[in-house]
């Protein structure tokens, strides 16, 4: 292999969750700018057909299809179109995610806690459980869970700035990431997370962030970057080369790790 296509997925199909908008948009277009057929998939079916859009005006293979990861019959959908329109699937990125907003323990909503859970890891269960058999069938894939800081350590600063359902989540995700990659090692199928940290341009949080005054949200965001060694938070397109990274032949030997893209946060 020349090192000069390490990094190319020409030939390969990829699929991204959440792809309508944010770090998930931004790794769609990172895929496709490699060379590989992109299947933008959100419940926001509008925001994942502006993502292929995007894709195709810049010369790239893309198409726009609808799920709902919380559900097993949409999700079965979703692979049952994937089957027919490309016959394969080389990479899964579980990215779709929601978040309920900062309460501590005894103020969350069970209804919260199940709704977050649904999306949040049951649909990361669905789709690597869809996609797999394809993977299988190939002789080789990538998966790509997006994780979170949160999942790794927790952060209290006085008052609730996360949920203790979303870092449940994200920790579950972790735990998955690791056993997935370990039973399936063998059959040439890689798994891999990502935990971002406090990354900005992306929808969690977005009604309570709307509802802070200028003042409200200058602090908010002097706190967060105060917290974060390199002193700035992430945005999405940051985290692109270290999803090509582990999409692609470069990573080949590289499974059951959880890379942490949180400026140093997690470090201290």
């Amino acid at each position: 292999m020349g090192f000069e296509t390490i990094f190319r997925m020409d030939g390969r199909v990829a699929l991204v969750t959440g792809a309508g908008f944010g770090i998930g948009r931004s790794l769609a277009q990172g895929l496709a700018e490699y060379g590989a057929h992109v299947i933008c998939a959100d419940r926001d079916l509008p925001g994942a057909e502006e993502t292929t859009a995007m894709i195709l005006d810049a010369g790239g293979v893309a198409d726009a299809i609808f799920v709902d990861v919380a559900q097993t019959q949409s999700v079965d959908g979703l692979f049952g179109e994937i089957a027919r329109m490309t016959g394969k699937l080389d990479i899964l990125i579980n990215n779709a995610g929601i978040s309920t907003g900062p309460k501590r323990l005894h103020e969350l909503a069970i209804e919260d806690w199940d709704r977050l859970m649904g999306i949040n890891l049951r649909g990361v269960f669905l789709c690597s459980r869809a996609a797999i058999p394809m993977m299988l069938e190939g002789g080789s894939g990538s998966i790509i869970n997006i994780a979170s800081i949160a999942g790794l350590v927790g952060y209290y600063p006085g008052s609730a700035r996360l949920c203790a359902n979303y870092a449940a989540s994200k920790a579950g995700v972790i735990g998955l990431t690791r056993q997935v990659a370990i039973e399936y090692a063998r059959d040439g199928i890689r798994v891999n997370a990502i935990a971002p940290g406090w990354h900005g341009g992306t929808r969690l949080g977005g009604a309570r962030l709307a509802a802070l005054s200028p003042e409200e949200l200058a602090r908010l965001e002097k706190m967060i970057n105060d917290r974060i060694p390199m002193g700035h938070r992430g945005v999405p397109d940051d985290l692109v080369g270290l999803a090509i990274y582990l999409a692609s032949s470069a990573s080949s030997y590289v499974t059951g790790q959880v890379i942490g893209h949180d400026g140093g946060w997690s470090a201290e």
